[in-house]
C-alpha cells in the first residue's frame, strides 16, 4: 500500500482536530439544550468529510503557488533539472529536488572558480613564455639599430642570439598549437603496426649526446632480442618517448640512470615504463604535472630550457590513442612514467 502524500496526512490530522472540538462543544451544548443526540453522529461525519476537502484543497492551492514560484526562479537560472520536471507539492519530493540542484550548484561554482584560477594562471604562464624570447630578441636587435650593426663581428652574433629567441617563440607556439589540436580532435593520428623496441632504441640514439653532457645512461632494463609489435602513431609514440627522455635527463642527477621496460598489462595491451633516479617530484605537484606550463621548480626548470609543454603533450597524444598515462615519484629518489599501449595482432 502507497504512503498517504504529506498534504493527506495534514488535511486528515487537522480535520481530526476540528472535528474533535467541534465535537466537544456539540456535546456540551446538547447536555445543556437536550437536543436531537440522534443527530450528532452523521453531523460529526459530515463536518469531518467537509474540513477535509476544504483543507486538502486549500493546502494544495497554497503549496502549489509557493512551489511554482520556486520553480519559476529556478527556471530562471536555468535549472534545467527541475525545469523538465512536473510541479510537485509534495514536501519530501520538493526538498530532495532542491537539495541535489543547490548540491549541483556548488559544485558548479567551485568548477568555475577551480577553471578561473587555472585559467588566469594558464594566461600568466603564456605571457612569461612568450615575453622571455620577445624581449631578448628585441633587446639584440634595438642594440643592433642603435649602430651596433656596424661591427661584423658583433652584428653575426647578435643576430644569431636574436634568431635563436625567435626559434624558442616558434617552438612555444608549435607546440601549442599540437595541444589544441590534441583538444578539439582536430591532429588524426596514422596508426601503423611497428617494432616498440626498435623505437626505444632509435630514441636512445638519438638522446645519446644531451645524456652523455651529464653522463647519463640510457638502457634497457633487459635484453629483448625479439621484436614486440604494437599498433599506434609511429610519430607521435616516439615524440612521447622523446619527451619523457628528455626529461628524465633534464632532471636526472649527474651518472645517473634513465631505464625503459616494457611489459605485458593484457593480453593485447604492453605498458612502457621510462624510469630515472633523478631527483623525483613532491606528491602535491605530481597532480598538476600534466598541465600546460606547469613546473614543479619555477627557476631551475626554466633553465633547462623547452616550452614547458612537454608533458602536457604527451598526456594528450596518449589519450588521443585511447590509452592511459601513469606517474609514481619520490623525491630524492626517481620517478618513472609509464604508459599503455595496443598490442599488434
Amino acid at each position: 500500500m502507497q504512503k498517504l502524500k504529506k498534504t493527506y496526512k495534514f488535511a486528515i490530522k487537522t480535520s481530526l482536530y476540528l472535528t474533535m472540538l467541534l465535537t466537544l462543544l456539540l456535546s456540551v451544548f446538547l447536555y445543556y439544550t437536550n437536543a436531537l443526540s440522534w443527530l450528532v453522529l452523521p453531523f460529526i461525519v459530515i463536518f469531518y468529510i467537509l474540513s477535509f476537502i476544504t483543507i486538502q484543497y486549500r493546502v494544495e492551492r497554497f503549496i502549489y503557488r509557493r512551489v511554482k514560484k520556486i520553480y519559476d526562479d529556478l527556471t530562471l537560472l536555468e535549472a534545467t533539472t527541475l525545469r523538465n520536471q512536473p510541479i510537485t507539492t509534495d514536501m519530501a519530493t520538493l526538498t530532495k529536488e532542491i537539495d541535489k540542484y543547490a548540491k549541483d550548484k556548488k559544485l558548479e561554482i567551485e568548477t568555475l572558480k577551480v577553471r578561473e584560477e587555472y585559467r588566469k594562471e594558464f594566461l600568466g604562464n603564456v605571457s612569461h613564455e612568450l615575453k622571455t624570447p620577445l624581449f631578448t630578441v628585441q633587446g639584440y636587435l634595438l642594440t643592433l639599430l642603435d649602430g651596433a650593426v656596424e661591427d661584423k663581428k658583433i652584428r653575426t652574433k647578435y643576430l644569431n642570439r636574436a634568431n635563436k629567441g625567435v626559434e624558442r617563440l616558434i617552438y612555444i607556439v608549435k607546440d601549442l598549437d599540437m595541444i589544441t589540436k590534441l583538444e578539439v580532435g582536430d591532429l588524426s593520428l596514422n596508426k601503423e603496426v611497428f617494432d616498440i623496441v626498435e623505437l626505444i632504441q632509435s630514441v636512445f640514439d638519438l638522446l645519446e649526446m644531451k645524456a652523455a653532457k651529464k653522463k647519463i645512461t640510457l638502457t634497457f632494463d633487459m635484453d629483448y632480442p625479439e621484436p614486440i609489435m604494437v599498433h599506434a602513431d609511429r610519430e607521435r609514440i616516439q615524440q612521447v618517448l622523446t619527451n619523457l627522455i628528455v626529461n628524465s635527463i633534464k632532471y636526472g642527477r649527474e651518472k645517473g640512470t634513465t631505464e625503459v621496460s616494457i611489459e605485458n598489462l593484457i593480453k593485447n595491451k604492453v605498458i612502457v615504463r621510462v624510469t630515472d633516479n633523478g631527483e623525483g617530484i613532491a606528491s602535491e605537484h605530481i597532480k598538476r604535472i600534466f598541465e600546460r606550463f606547469y613546473r614543479v621548480d619555477k627557476s631551475g626548470s626554466r633553465k633547462e630550457g623547452g616550452s614547458g609543454l612537454g608533458l602536457s603533450i604527451v598526456k594528450h597524444i596518449i589519450e588521443a590513442h585511447d590509452e592511459r598515462i601513469y606517474i609514481e615519484s619520490e623525491v630524492d629518489v626517481g620517478s618513472e612514467f609509464s604508459f599503455s599501449m595496443e598490442k599488434a595482432e
